[in-house]
């Protein structure tokens, strides 16, 4: 679980060691949150940078901590914190007591307010570009003080490390601390242009495609790559190969456009291409698997105000334009 986030009252710590230990209730608390951020980063160097606080200070508060407590928590060496049998006891309940802390502060916000605050969104390169950008206006206009983050990337961000609030995902959801939220399953297609398929051949049988040019999507950590196909007698996976891969999904997508072999990808997009014959659907009886698009964000019992609004939003406009985007390509050219 991850600790919650700082509040606008209390994020802007001061960066002294001799401020450590004043004010015992509002001190204990904050010292709390540094424990915590330090246990789930793994180092007091990286929480700092988390926190805006400086190495010092981070050993100061955990220092103090452990004098108020008369107990050990973190066993700390050069390179890594380890959890004492104190330490992982109390880390459970500096969790529900921070969370509890947040719900109360939030009960009160709520009484007299908007959202507001900074909202941290990552999201793949094509969708934020094509999807979720544009959407970022509408949503400046029914909620002007929230400031809105966006950090675009195709590759699986540490979502604790880049204290991400919201990340919209397309791939398989890894981050435990996190809850998913379903938006929508998104169809995929197998395309390529009809030079592509004029110079190649149109594959007839999934198992064809193990003679073609196979335009790859590299995600860090890629040994090999597999395309999974729903055939009539079931999924069907198959080890692709190619001479072009990226960790970009337009660039593939310019690579089928110049004729340059078959790519996997979302109808939504590459539904307009589609239409106009730009790219045509390769093996549509034996549709790829589709993929999940969903909205991680912190498990938490009470979401901030600005959180929930977001996931609210994105949801119902995310849905709205996808179908739109979909309803082009529904009746894609498919080579005889």
């Amino acid at each position: 679980m991850r600790a919650p986030a700082l509040s606008k009252k209390t994020e802007r710590w001061e960066d002294s060691p001799e401020r450590v230990g004043k004010g015992p209730g509002v001190a204990l608390l904050e010292n709390m949150r540094v424990f915590v951020r330090v246990v789930e980063l793994g180092s007091l160097s990286a929480a700092g940078r988390s926190l805006r606080l400086s190495p010092a200070v981070v050993s100061h508060r955990l220092q103090s901590l452990e004098e108020h407590l008369n107990a050990r928590l973190l066993n700390r060496t050069t390179r890594q914190v380890q959890f004492t049998e104190a330490g992982k006891v109390f880390f459970e309940h500096c969790l529900e007591v921070l969370e509890a802390a947040e719900r109360a502060e939030s009960s009160v916000g709520a009484i007299g307010g908007a959202p507001v605050g900074s909202l941290r969104v990552t999201a793949p390169l094509g969708f934020g570009r094509r999807i979720l950008a544009p959407m970022v206006p509408r949503f400046h206009a029914a909620y002007p003080q929230v400031d809105l983050r966006l950090r675009l990337s195709d590759h699986l961000l540490d979502l604790l490390r880049e204290a991400t609030d919201v990340a919209i995902r397309m791939a398989p959801l890894k981050d435990s601390s996190f809850v998913a939220r379903k938006i929508a399953d998104l169809p995929r297609v197998l395309c390529a242009a009809p030079s592509y398929l004029e110079r190649r051949g149109v594959p007839a049988r999934p198992e064809e495609l193990l003679s073609h040019h196979c335009l790859l999507l590299r995600f860090p950590g890629s040994q090999q790559f597999q395309w999974t196909l729903n055939t009539p007698q079931g999924p069907m996976t198959l080890p692709v190969s190619g001479q072009f891969d990226a960790d970009d999904g337009d660039v593939l997508t310019g690579w089928a456009l110049a004729g340059e072999g078959i790519v996997l990808k979302p109808l939504w997009e590459v539904a307009e291409h589609l239409r106009r014959d730009e790219l045509r659907v390769v093996l549509p009886h034996c549709p790829p698997e589709s993929v999940t698009l969903a909205v991680l964000y912190p498990h938490r019992n009470l979401l901030p105000a600005k959180i929930r609004v977001f996931i609210d939003f994105f949801a119902e406009q995310a849905r709205a334009t996808l179908a739109t985007a979909e309803m082009v390509g529904a009746e894609p050219h498919a080579p005889s």
